[in-house]
């Protein structure tokens, strides 16, 4: 037998005078057919792949994707029974004129239906196309452009995780060659978790205000995103900023429903998507359609279907005032018809000096109100007061506080008992609010 060196040399030389022989012949084409790397292979590492085979964070591959941005993440929404939502953040070094007209273009190549435009007040592109809604949120912060993308399909039910034996050999299979991992009996929902959101601006919050702040973050309840004109889930949380009547009739909603979480009976059904529209300046393609809608149908906010025929614009973007804060959530605390109330009444209970600039609407609810005691919003929000100043807008430090609890004197339960349940203490000492 010859050396392992010389017998190697023979080998490398018999292979090297082949393919000498062979290169401009079929067999040296088809040899080097065999041995050349496989091109999709190729193309992915060297990254010159035009569009990925696989969706990006649950997007069709056929939905337009800004070039020059990053994937920054996947923000949680939980589908219904009737929509999927997928939810994504991206960052871009463009200016937010390019990213927008990016989309504006692309949709409108595509077919979609442009339904609302960005707006000063709004920074929203929403788009339509048979079942399905678009919304691209733009804001243009400094250094980078920062962007959402929502995509809600309509009439879809939950999904389910896909089989992932379908494409394995089972046993019989001629390919099939050893034990497949057992698989559930059953497909399991995809679902999705409420994630709390920690910010770095609460001490410029009141002090008397930052624990309600604190609770309605830990739940997840400040974390809601905003389709209409809110890009990522910021880190600041603005306590100073004034609140919208959009902003607060979201958080109002989620904020009773997440609370009395295991008490349905007390929940209010959000509007389902397509439903006939209240207010003529909230359409069903509204982003909060299904909150603001869901309020209105049950009577919580002023509209023709409470009596109010005056009542056709709900305003989403306007300033919310502090009537407007105490009329929308007192009936769910005290879940019964609200007193008869006049002004005197208001003044002789409250001692308001500018009781007179009080809404006569909203006049019932903030005598009941009163009959709350230290549960009271108005205490629990402004502390001790002589002036009410009905019109003022409210700051999103107060709403939270407003927010905290849902309740009467004697009965409620509050953002920290619900954290508490959370963690598994299903009977929760009673928990006094926070010292004024």
């Amino acid at each position: 037998m010859l050396p392992d060196k010389l017998a190697a040399k023979i080998v490398s030389l018999f292979v090297l005078s082949v393919l000498t022989a062979c290169a401009n012949g079929t067999t040296g084409n088809n040899l080097e057919q065999i041995l050349s790397a496989e091109p999709r292979l190729s193309a992915t590492e060297n990254g010159q792949s035009d569009r990925p085979s696989q969706p990006i964070a649950g997007l069709p591959t056929d939905f337009p994707l800004y070039p020059n941005a990053q994937l920054q993440g996947v923000i949680p929404a939980t589908p219904t029974a009737d929509t999927s939502i997928i939810l994504t953040t991206w960052v871009s070094s463009d200016p937010a004129n390019l990213v927008t007209s990016f989309y504006q273009n692309q949709l409108q190549a595509q077919n979609w239906q442009i339904v609302s435009q960005p707006t000063e007040q709004s920074n929203a592109l929403i788009a339509t196309k048979n079942d399905v809604q678009a919304t691209v949120a733009i804001q243009d912060s400094p250094g980078a452009t920062q962007f959402t993308i929502e995509y809600v399909r309509n009439g879809v039910t939950t999904q389910t995780t896909p089989d992932s034996t379908a494409s394995v050999p089972q046993s019989g299979d001629e390919n099939f060659i050893g034990p497949v991992a057992p698989s559930p009996s059953t497909p399991s929902p995809t679902t999705a978790t409420t994630t709390f959101q920690v910010f770095t601006d609460i001490d410029k919050a009141p002090q008397q205000l930052r624990p309600y702040i604190q609770d309605l973050a830990a739940l997840g309840i400040l974390s809601l995103p905003n389709p209409a004109n809110k890009t990522t889930q910021s880190q600041l949380f603005y306590p100073a900023k004034t609140i919208t009547r959009r902003e607060y009739a979201r958080l109002l909603f989620a904020a009773n429903n997440q609370i009395n979480s295991s008490r349905p009976a007390l929940q209010i059904r959000e509007a389902a998507f397509g439903n006939q529209k209240t207010f003529q300046d909230v359409p069903s393609s509204d982003p909060d359609f299904a909150a603001i809608q869901g309020l209105a149908d049950a009577g919580l906010i002023p509209s023709a279907l409470s009596g109010d025929s005056s009542a056709v614009l709900f305003r989403p973007n306007a300033p919310l005032t502090r009537e407007q804060l105490i009329a929308w959530k007192v009936p769910l605390d005290t879940r019964q018809a609200l007193p008869n109330a006049s002004l005197d009444a208001v003044k002789d209970t409250w001692g308001f000096q500018d009781a007179g600039k009080i809404e006569p609407k909203a006049l019932r609810a903030i005598l009941a109100d009163f009959q709350n005691s230290d549960r009271s919003n108005i205490r629990r929000a402004f502390g001790y007061t002589t002036l009410f100043q009905p019109k003022k807008t409210v700051a999103r430090a107060e709403a939270a506080a407003v927010l905290w609890y849902f309740g009467n004197a004697t009965e409620g339960l509050s953002a920290q008992e619900m954290l508490q349940i959370n963690k598994g203490n299903s009977t929760p000492e009673t928990i006094e609010p926070p010292p004024q």
